[in-house]
């Protein structure tokens, strides 16, 4: 993981610059929704840290940018190559949230690009630079173009895993084979190169079903964009998959695995508030079961009793991140009668907790971050996935790595969580789980080395942006 003396140690290299680098500008455009953002930061941190005499500039939403820029002056202390700008999101004045969720995403899409357009021209105006690299969360379609009218090249980052991505690369395909508007969980898809047999209902929202909103749009443009960028970035190491790494360079111009990121990229440390890694020190080895879902995600009340049902009759000791008061959701006294087994967080240094030799297990929704830390962190994973990319990484996970399993029918009872857990913690296929994950542990770890496949690939990177 970065480190603030590691971003000293790689500033004070000789770089060896051959270009008028003090002309460079590269701006940064982040999708300021979800966990776009930050690994899109920590990326542009990575490279200004090589590339210090390189003028970065961020744009970001202002919320997203108080959130990211608070607490980080550290990095800003050494880094003053970046700069943030505020971009318009799109609400109007006055604006009354109707209580859809994904309203204000709706509203910044459509917003899109021309409040990026107007605060690039500033930055431009401000720095009296014009901008030679594009670097853009991969949603950004428009770049492409904005690249092409700048003569600047385009570099999107693709924070999710390859599988997901190769489903939007070949979106036109799936809706040609299967229909576009009926997602019919029926249907089994086997077409797709390095794949395992697919249900309907594994894809990402917008690649079938509702296709005509802005977000399903964003995305199938994306796809068919994708190929003319100069270069695309994404979380992940070559070797977490192969085939499907093949597939994706024959689209792309170039592919560059430069994951994952928490071990090439600058992290913000979390606090260990709670006292989790003591509380550790005194279990046994792969004794624990490690819960969370993500920074978002709550299941429904009937999944949560379910599974706290399933720990109280299991006895596992667990950490569980939880948002809110387990007292007053969770069935009555179940945190006094586990209080001696378990621990309630609200906030954990969860790579901290998947590296301990206590944990045994980890419940997630396979977010593709997580997926990655209980990779690195050597930790077989329950899968219960809710949106996005989560249910194609609970498959691949299970199908094709065998790292890990799902609840039955994607659903939290205490039957099947009860099932999924045992398998892992108490069956020869869990122990098989294990030496599976820690062998790609080891393909991680190896491909973050000097001379590994992401630390040369972050080079080239560097190499592309900065030139």
């Amino acid at each position: 993981m970065f480190s603030i003396a590691r971003l000293k140690n790689w500033m004070s290299r000789d770089k060896g610059e051959s270009v008028n680098v003090e002309k460079l500008h590269v701006a940064v455009l982040a999708f300021p929704f979800g966990t776009h953002a930050g690994p899109l930061l920590n990326l542009a941190r990575r490279i200004a840290v090589d590339a210090h005499k390189v003028t970065f500039s961020f744009l970001c939403t202002s919320r997203t940018n108080a959130a990211l820029f608070s607490g980080s002056k550290d990095y800003d202390e050494f880094l003053p190559n970046i700069k943030h700008y505020d971009v318009h999101d799109g609400l109007p004045e006055g604006y009354v949230p109707s209580g859809h969720p994904l309203e204000p995403i709706f509203i910044f899409i459509k917003a899109m690009p021309d409040n990026y357009k107007s605060v690039m021209v500033k930055a431009v105006a401000e720095t009296g630079k014009n901008i030679t690299c594009l670097v853009t969360d991969a949603f950004y379609w428009f770049g492409a173009d904005l690249a092409k009218e700048m003569h600047a090249k385009w570099v999107p980052l693709w924070t999710a895993g390859p599988h997901s991505l190769l489903t939007h690369v070949f979106t036109d395909l799936i809706r040609e084979k299967i229909g576009s508007k009926e997602v019919d969980d029926t249907k089994t898809v086997d077409f797709l190169p390095g794949f395992p047999e697919l249900h309907v209902s594994d894809f990402p929202e917008g690649v079938i079903g509702d296709i005509d909103g802005p977000f399903s749009t964003m995305l199938h443009k994306m796809g068919l964009e994708l190929p003319r960028a100069t270069a695309v970035a994404i979380n992940s190491f070559s070797t977490v998959h192969p085939l499907i790494e093949n597939e994706l360079n024959s689209q792309f111009k170039l592919l560059l695995n430069v994951g994952p990121f928490i071990l090439t990229t600058p992290q913000r440390m979390v606090s260990d508030e709670h006292g989790c890694l003591a509380w550790l020190n005194q279990c046994e080895k792969f004794s624990v079961v490690y819960i969370s879902f993500g920074s978002r995600i709550v299941p429904p009340p009937h999944e949560l009793n379910a599974l706290a049902e399933c720990l109280e009759e299991c006895g596992c000791p667990f950490i569980w991140v939880f948002k809110g008061n387990p007292e007053e959701t969770l069935p009555n006294g179940f945190t006094e009668r586990t209080k001696t087994k378990g621990k309630f967080v609200a906030w954990a240094p969860q790579m901290e907790i998947l590296k301990h030799s206590a944990v045994g297990m980890c419940l997630t929704h396979s977010g593709w971050n997580s997926v990655l830390d209980c990779i690195v962190g050597g930790v077989p994973m329950v899968s219960r996935p809710f949106f996005g990319d989560q249910r194609l990484n609970a498959r691949m996970l299970e199908s094709i790595w065998g790292i890990g399993v799902g609840v039955d029918n994607g659903v939290l009872t205490k039957e099947s969580t009860m099932k999924a857990l045992n398998l892992i913690m108490s069956t020869e296929e869990g122990k098989i789980m294990r030496e599976k994950i820690l062998k790609l542990k080891e393909s991680a770890l190896k491909a973050v080395e000097r001379n590994g496949t992401s630390a040369n690939n972050f080079d080239t990177l560097i190499k592309i942006v900065t030139s």
